[in-house]
């Protein structure tokens, strides 16, 4: 037989066609295919990839964004490190990773654990509620928590009224709560979507291994331990990333209910990276930040990654 063809079954009648071997072999790259893939491509790289490159080469220079740029090496990257505001930033963004990620991510799985072993009716509506406040903007959920937890607000005129007129405060303005009221938006508006990927993930745990785990007379908590935690390692995964990529890049909740404040008590990196661009007018030293946040955002969403995929 020829060495330039190759004849394969034809899809009807039986019999054999003569195709190319280019058309067959295993591997072998499609032209068409990377025509489908060019118009996305194009775009990421024009919108995403050269923005992120240009960030980087603005990080090595002392610019306003109008008059003529310096440049200064890594001076922007040791400046932000010797600042107690920038390390308090991301300090404040570990403390909203455990509102934003930890605190949805036990709830969450609370609840399926519980929904799991008894039936409850409504679920549906249970969780298109919950999952609501998760598609509306972030800037209407900052706005109604921001009248919300003001000193004149509904929770401290609740408060007054159940007679525990001693724990109000002006939440958003006390250097101690401010911080924990944004989180605890955060944990409102993530529980939900945690919440839904679960239950998505616990569907598809074989009953099996249930029946099994009750034969063997576990109890709720081992089968917990034993099924469903195992079965739900990839979505746990997924569920971190998403989470912990949300906490670190919070900028629009804290913009509009503290923008920062009081003081810095609720400042992020996020929030840095807009303040040094466009009120202190130093485009390089946010170059800087925006990087180191997109390197840290990368590197612990790796590891999660790292964790979920090869965790047995």
């Amino acid at each position: 037989m020829s060495g330039d063809v190759t004849l394969v079954p034809h899809p009807v009648g039986g019999g054999r066609r003569k195709v190319p071997p280019s058309s067959v072999a295993p591997g072998e790259p499609r032209t068409i295919g990377y025509a489908y893939v060019l118009p996305a491509l194009v775009m990421y790289l024009l919108f995403v990839l050269a923005p992120f490159i240009h960030t980087i080469y603005l990080s090595f220079f002392s610019w306003d964004g109008i008059g003529p740029s310096t440049f200064v090496g890594l001076d922007n990257y040791k400046e932000i490190w010797k600042s107690s505001v920038f390390r308090s930033a991301f300090v404040h963004s570990i403390v909203l990773i455990i509102f934003y990620a930890v605190i949805p991510l036990l709830l969450a799985l609370l609840l399926v654990s519980i929904m799991n072993r008894s039936r409850i009716r409504g679920l549906t509506f249970y969780r298109t509620a919950l999952f609501l406040p998760y598609i509306v903007a972030p800037t209407a959920v900052a706005v109604i928590w921001r009248w919300l937890l003001a000193p004149e607000g509904p929770i401290n005129s609740i408060l007054t009224a159940i007679g525990l007129g001693s724990l109000t405060r002006p939440w958003l303005g006390d250097f101690t709560f401010a911080l924990p009221s944004v989180g605890l938006v955060g944990t409102w508006v993530m529980s939900g979507l945690v919440l839904v990927l679960l239950l998505a993930g616990v569907q598809k745990i074989p009953t099996s291994l249930y029946e099994a785990a009750r034969i063997d007379g576990a109890g709720a908590w081992w089968e917990f331990w034993a099924v469903t935690l195992p079965g739900l390692r990839y979505e746990i995964a997924v569920v971190l990333v998403l989470t912990v990529t949300a906490a670190l890049r919070n900028f629009d909740i804290i913009y509009v209910m503290t923008s920062g404040g009081p003081g810095t008590s609720t400042v992020v990196p996020s929030y840095l990276v807009y303040q040094q661009a466009f009120i202190v007018g130093e485009l390089g030293a946010a170059a800087a930040i925006g990087f180191v946040l997109a390197l840290m955002i990368s590197l612990i969403n790796y590891l999660i990654g790292r964790i979920g995929g090869t965790a047995t």
